[in-house]
């Protein structure tokens, strides 16, 4: 792993000085090192707020967010479908030239286990160059990153060609429907952008050293999906072959043994083939080999990502995961109804229903219903993948450059954004984030984790960074 990881980081910082080098200087640079206290300062005090989803209470972030930007003159709206779940819009005016750039950050996370916690989850403790808390990665640094952002970009009163949006949005940890869900649908309006900016992406370090930076340009949309199986109910001690449970066990294995064909989409070849450019022999060999799905070498290239890569192998198809099995209520009843769900991650233009029917086709038993379920609190339309040779992207790679003295790559994300509500509403999305350690993952400080935690000195990188990208994208051209 780490002579890959070497060569990668080799091959990605030669593609990354090949790339656009758009200035981020303007005749009044920010002093980053000054701004570091400030940074610091609303990072703590947001990482001490609990909005632990559920229930939320966003409105604690928006209410802070609210106050501090106020101070500075910059107006901001609020926008709540629950009075407890607000979501606060901010805009720097542009000429109006070029159209908006969206910049976002969640405010709600996941719940935690207390007791776990080395420190306490909403104490954000700095220790040993970290700094700890649940939201540390996952989401306040964009929350911290954009309001930073329209600070610095209204002191140094730059000139602009497009308006800067600041959108701080509730419920994007499972339940969509107070904050992007209700932006994009009542409020598309006010958050309507050219391009927009957001979490899903990362900027991986191994040893202490940056190795690559990647960006999601695009990602798969979750559905659920029941399988119900039907049947006989008796005692037990008679074995009756219409076991309801017995046929669901079959209908399971058939979907998770289904190997879905493989499907390339522009951000997917475009991910397989640079990563062919900079790896080491045996593995460029099975990138380049995945390019042609259906031959020899793609088949078995497919077959090691399934073994050894499966973030890889998920990216390539619409993938399915058995995560859940109900059934029975005695040990001596045979039930007459026993259910599953399957985590189904689509890939963006599959089309749900054509899915829906070969699934019903490969577990072939007509005692298993196959439908998508009723529960769709998180559920995510479907939206064109960004471009990756936008003007966007280009300067995502120069910023990274710059900041990180590495190369970028497109990536589709195999989890889920609320990028994906603001992809359907016509707008480009790239997924950014800050640096993190590969090692840190296994040992459970990563995001949602028990010992979430951010390196104090990449949350200023990344500040600086997503102020030059927003600069660059929004500055006024002479």
């Amino acid at each position: 792993m780490r002579f890959r990881a070497f060569v990668l980081a080799a091959g990605l910082a030669a593609l990354g000085a090949a790339g656009a080098r758009v200035s981020a200087q303007t005749s009044s640079s920010p002093d980053w090192t000054s701004l570091r206290d400030e940074t610091l300062r609303h990072f703590q005090a947001v990482l001490r707020l609990d909005t632990s989803n559920p229930p939320g209470n966003e409105y604690l972030v928006t209410d802070y967010v609210k106050s501090v930007l106020e101070k500075e003159g910059i107006p901001s709206e609020i926008f709540a479908l629950d009075p407890k779940r607000p979501n606060l819009v901010a805009r720097l005016k542009g000429s109006g030239r070029r159209q908006p750039i969206l910049f976002m950050g969640h405010s709600d996370v996941v719940t935690v286990d207390a007791k776990k916690w080395t420190f306490p989850p909403f104490s954000a403790t700095r220790d040993g160059g970290y700094i700890y808390g649940r939201g540390s990665l996952d989401d306040k640094p964009h929350v911290v990153a954009g309001l930073m952002t329209l600070l610095t970009l209204k002191r140094l009163n730059v000139p602009l060609d497009r308006d800067v949006i600041l959108l701080i949005e509730s419920g994007e940890e499972g339940t969509t429907g107070p904050g992007i869900g209700f932006m994009t649908s009542q409020h598309a309006a006010a958050i309507a952008a050219e391009y927009c900016l957001a979490e899903g992406g990362n900027v991986t370090r191994l040893g202490g050293r940056v190795r690559y930076s990647a960006v999601q340009a695009g990602e798969k949309l979750p559905r659920a999906i029941d399988l119900v199986a039907t049947g006989p109910s008796g005692h037990a001690s008679r074995p009756l072959q219409g076991n309801a449970v017995v046929h669901l066990a079959a209908a399971v294995a058939a979907a998770g043994k289904w190997r879905v064909p493989v499907r390339l989409n522009e951000t997917t070849r475009a991910f397989f083939t640079k990563m062919a450019a900079v790896s080491s022999p045996a593995d460029a060999a099975r990138y380049r080999a995945i390019l042609d799905p259906t031959s020899p070498a793609g088949i078995a290239a497919d077959d090691y990502f399934a073994a050894n890569e499966p973030s890889y192998a998920s990216m390539l198809r619409t993938s399915i995961s058995p995560t859940i099995i109900n059934g029975g209520y005695r040990i001596n009843v045979i039930p007459s109804e026993a259910r599953a769900s399957l985590d189904v991650r689509m890939l963006p233009d599959e089309d749900p229903q054509q899915f829906l029917e070969e699934l019903t086709r490969v577990i072939n038993d007509p005692s298993v219903k196959v439908s998508f379920s009723t529960e769709t609190g998180a559920l995510r339309p479907a939206g064109q993948p960004a471009r990756i040779n936008s003007e966007a992207f280009r300067v995502i790679q120069s910023a990274a450059s710059r900041n990180y003295d590495t190369g970028t790559i497109p990536m589709m994300g195999t989890g889920a954004t609320d990028m994906a509500q603001v992809r359907a509403n016509h707008s480009e999305c790239y997924g950014i984030g800050p640096a993190s350690d590969f090692e840190d993952g296994a040992k459970g400080f990563g995001a949602h984790s028990d010992q979430e935690r951010i390196l104090e000195a990449e949350l200023y990188r990344f500040v600086q960074f997503s102020y030059e990208v927003v600069l660059d994208l929004a500055r006024r051209r002479e």
